[in-house]
C-alpha cells in the first residue's frame, strides 16, 4: 500500500484486515463463472466489524444479464442483513478499479470506502470510492 492514507486519519483498515481481505477476493475469484471473457474477478467487502463478504463475477450467455463481483459481493451481503462496509478489494489478473455500475452500487452504502485493487503478482493501488465516483449520485440527492 502506498502512503496516500494514514490509518489515524483516513480511517484505513488495518494491515491484517487488509490482508485478509485481499486474499478473500483472491481465493473467490477462482470460483468465478467466465466462458466468454475469461476474465475473472473476485472482490470482498470489509464491515467495521471485521466481516468479510466475498463475491465472484458470474457471466451469460445473454451477456447483459452477467453479474459483477463487486455487485455479487454487495448483495450477498444484503441478503444477510449487512448494510455497513469500510472497505473492498478487487483482485483481477491486472488490477482494474470497479466498473461504473459497481462504483455507484457500492456508493451507495458509503462512497468513502477504501477500494483496493490487487493483481495476481501482488500489486495494489488504493483509492476511496468518492475519488473512483467524484459529484456521486446518492440517496440524498433523492431527498431520503
Amino acid at each position: 500500500m502506498g502512503d496516500r492514507f494514514s490509518k489515524e486519519a483516513d480511517g484505513l483498515p488495518s494491515a491484517a484486515a487488509i490482508e485478509r481481505l485481499v486474499a478473500a477476493a483472491a481465493e473467490v475469484r477462482e470460483a468465478a463463472y467466465t466462458p466468454y471473457s475469461h476474465f475473472a474477478v473476485g472482490a470482498a467487502l470489509l464491515t467495521p466489524g471485521g466481516a468479510i463478504y466475498r463475491g465472484c463475477n458470474v457471466e451469460n450467455a445473454s451477456y447483459g444479464l452477467s453479474l459483477c463481483a463487486e455487485r455479487n459481493a454487495i448483495f450477498h451481503a444484503v441478503a444477510e442483513g449487512v448494510r455497513q462496509f469500510s472497505a473492498v478489494a478487487v483482485v483481477t489478473e491486472n488490477a482494474v478499479t470497479p466498473c461504473g455500475a459497481c462504483r455507484q452500487v457500492l456508493a451507495e452504502f458509503n462512497l468513502e470506502m477504501i477500494v483496493i485493487v490487487a493483481d495476481l503478482a501482488g500489486g495494489r493501488r488504493v483509492y476511496r470510492l468518492s475519488e473512483l465516483l467524484p459529484d456521486a449520485f446518492g440517496p440524498a440527492h433523492l431527498g431520503n
